[in-house]
């Protein structure tokens, strides 16, 4: 069973997908809707605030008119957010625009996968790997890269279902287990 946040970010995404892709805007708002989630995880001040209930709607909605204008966001993604806000789903906004995110690749066939580095990788290597595991899953990926310090040291490669953690912090885990073990 669905949990309700899932559902309604399931189908809030596939109804801002497929107004995107009926005025042939797929491409413009899948852009802005990248930054916009870039904006909430990277400033936890606007995601609060947007997110706040305690907020009037008109303030979340001139917030709302701020962020488009500096990301130049499409008329459809800033109206989409500006439903959200009036309707109350605004809490749901960051599920709704990371589903929107997943079913858009899902539709050019590409498979989301993420990686995590204990350190900052340059975007050619993130190319590279890209395109190694592209080739190798014979299938596009669409690669989410973020950094986590508290690996110590390696990389942590989801492709769906399937973790691959070869970091210092995992091996160090597994250690400590085969320790306790004995």
């Amino acid at each position: 069973m669905k949990s309700f946040t899932k559902e309604t970010a399931e189908r809030y995404s596939l109804a801002l997908y497929e107004l995107s892709n009926e005025k042939s805007e797929q491409l413009e708002v899948e852009q802005s809707v990248k930054n916009v989630i870039s904006i909430l995880d990277h400033d936890k001040q606007i995601k609060n605030y947007l997110i706040n209930p305690t907020k009037t709607s008109e303030n979340q909605i001139n917030l709302v008119k701020k962020i488009s204008e500096i990301i130049k966001a499409p008329l459809l993604l800033k109206n989409f957010l500006f439903l959200l806000i009036k309707k109350r789903r605004i809490f749901f906004a960051e599920n709704i625009l990371k589903q929107y995110i997943k079913l858009s690749s899902e539709k050019r066939g590409e498979i989301v996968a993420s990686l995590v580095s204990s350190k900052k990788i340059s975007e050619d290597e993130i190319a590279k790997i890209t395109k190694e595991f592209s080739d190798l899953i014979g299938s596009s990926i669409n690669l989410n890269f973020k950094v986590d310090e508290t690996l110590i040291g390696g990389l942590k490669l989801q492709v769906g279902s399937l973790l691959i953690d070869s970091s210092v912090k995992n091996k160090l885990k597994n250690l400590k287990q085969s320790i306790l073990e004995n």
